[in-house]
């Protein structure tokens, strides 16, 4: 098998988290760069000595002039469907960016298209792909603290980002929180069924819209899961991967997103207070798939390559993307929403 052809479309910001690792693929090749400023691309394709990579600012004229066999969209959410589509449409697999689109309609469009192209397409969620995580989610899949009964996360950070976020709608919703709540699916192995949200904009918020928010989920199998974020929180910030407190009927485990746990469960019960003890969270497995972008990025290269179905594939994405719309149709309604 030859390397894998890749263009990539969108090349701002998040570029830098996807070329180190795809340029030094010795499994890819990277056969196009797309940007709406054609020069935006160019220097990517000089910063990353890509000289053989053909440059343009149109998808559909590059696609024929590339000749991709995989298409990386880090384009804005807004942009998704368009270019996901003209890249499944033209016999592409594509590995997008998170969110998987900017609407519910316009995500099973793109679902549409990947199953009439008989073609992959995976979604960004490099949280799942953090060490503590694995470990995490392999200490609640084991039993060790029962049956989960609630689950909450704690994700405060003071983001001046400036450009589009600075102006988007339901910014820590739609750009941040489909991370957190995907983490939460991951963790529980649950998904959710409904959701009641509350956003709003704190004051001395520097963002046009509101970028704090609490939603209560419920999950399949009855357990609720809280999230409390926002993105104008001066000081004091949690990590990016959110501070964690996962409840079960044995017990309970803490995680403050970095790499401190704290888990105990139950050792006797039948006084006021149960009596604990302390359990080690297990340490990370030698074929455990981590890294985060460039752990994803490889892990998903390696299954369209071999076959294997990626993690983060869009048909199971789209059930964290829909607590993301499901709890934006909340807070602008008032009321609690069905989801699925």
């Amino acid at each position: 098998m030859g390397r894998t052809r890749i263009m990539v479309v969108g090349c701002g910001g998040i570029a830098g988290a996807w070329l180190p690792t795809l340029s030094a693929h010795p499994d890819v090749e990277i056969v196009g760069l797309v940007d709406l400023n054609k020069d935006v691309a160019r220097k990517r394709a000089d910063e990353y000595k890509l000289a053989n990579a053909v440059v343009g600012d149109d998808v559909r004229a590059m696609l024929a002039a590339a000749k991709p066999e995989v298409v990386c969209d880090l384009t804005i959410p807004a942009a998704h469907a368009e270019v996901t589509i003209a890249a499944l449409d033209h016999g592409c697999h594509v590995l997008g960016e998170k969110p998987l689109a900017d609407s519910l309609d316009n995500a099973k469009r793109m679902l549409v298209a990947a199953q009439r192209n008989k073609r992959t397409y995976a979604v960004m969620q490099n949280r799942r792909f953090n060490p503590r995580m694995r470990q995490l989610r392999r200490l609640i899949a084991a039993g060790t603290i029962g049956d989960i009964v609630a689950v909450k996360s704690d994700f405060q950070i003071g983001a001046h980002f400036g450009g589009f976020r600075d102006r988007m709608k339901h910014v820590l919703i739609l750009d941040m929180a489909i991370h957190t709540f995907d983490q939460a699916r991951m963790l529980t192995g649950a998904d959710a069924t409904q959701v009641w949200c509350k956003e709003w904009n704190p004051k001395g918020s520097w963002y046009d819209h509101d970028a704090a928010a609490i939603a209560v989920f419920t999950m399949s199998g009855g357990a609720r899961y809280t999230y409390y974020g926002s993105w104008c929180a001066e000081g004091c910030n949690t990590s990016w991967e959110a501070e964690w407190r996962i409840t079960g009927t044995e017990g309970t485990v803490l995680w403050d997103g970095n790499d401190l746990f704290r888990c105990q469960r139950v050792a006797k019960r039948g006084e006021f207070f149960s009596t604990m003890e302390d359990v080690v969270v297990p340490p990370a497995e030698p074929d455990d798939r981590v890294g985060q972008h460039d752990g994803w990025i490889k892990d998903t290269i390696a299954c369209l390559r071999s076959g294997r179905t990626p993690e983060t594939v869009c048909t199971d994405n789209v059930k964290s993307l829909a607590m993301v719309f499901g709890a934006i149709e909340s807070s602008d309604s008032g009321a609690t929403v069905s989801i699925g």
